[in-house]
């Protein structure tokens, strides 16, 4: 049997974030949540003050034999805008952050790595501002943020798609 990873990633509106990477062969689960913030246990309502500091983020549990951890970065690359602070389309606010939450050396590296190559690549005139931090505690969102979109089929989520 596959050893799973964790990824956790910040890329704008939990709900887009979350159905792009449970469309990828090798993810096994997926659960929207909050990280990198300073508040215990917060609520929905909480992270949108923007006080508490949590990224909406989505924790992405692979196969690392079926998909690697480059592979979920490229789609987290090409799924929002890391150029823009705190932005993603109409969502401002430091909760809706470019962030990749490490869970291990390896992680890091790689993670760097990519950006880097992002960086060099010239596909963006602008800077990119997605943050690397070690992750931290995942609080999990509520139920009704769970797979949201799924469940709601006629609703959308801005989502960029760059490469």
């Amino acid at each position: 049997m596959s050893r799973y990873e964790k990824a956790t990633f910040g890329a704008g509106c939990f709900w887009g974030v979350e159905d792009a990477f449970r469309k990828v062969d090798g993810v096994v689960s997926t659960r929207v949540g909050y990280m990198g913030g300073h508040l215990e246990n917060p609520t929905y309502e909480d992270v949108c003050t923007g006080l508490t500091g949590h990224a909406e983020v989505v924790e992405v549990t692979f196969d690392p034999e079926v998909v690697g951890y480059s592979d979920l970065l490229d789609v987290f690359w090409s799924i929002h805008d890391p150029t823009t602070l705190n932005r993603q389309g109409p969502d401002v606010g430091e909760q809706y952050r470019s962030v990749i939450f490490y869970h291990n050396d390896e992680q890091r590296r790689a993670a760097i790595e990519s950006r880097r190559r992002l960086e060099e690549s010239g596909r963006s005139r602008d800077r990119i501002v997605t943050a690397i931090e070690p992750a931290g505690t995942f609080y999990e969102a509520e139920e009704y943020h769970q797979q949201y979109l799924e469940k709601n089929p006629r609703r959308r989520c801005y989502l960029m798609r760059l490469l």
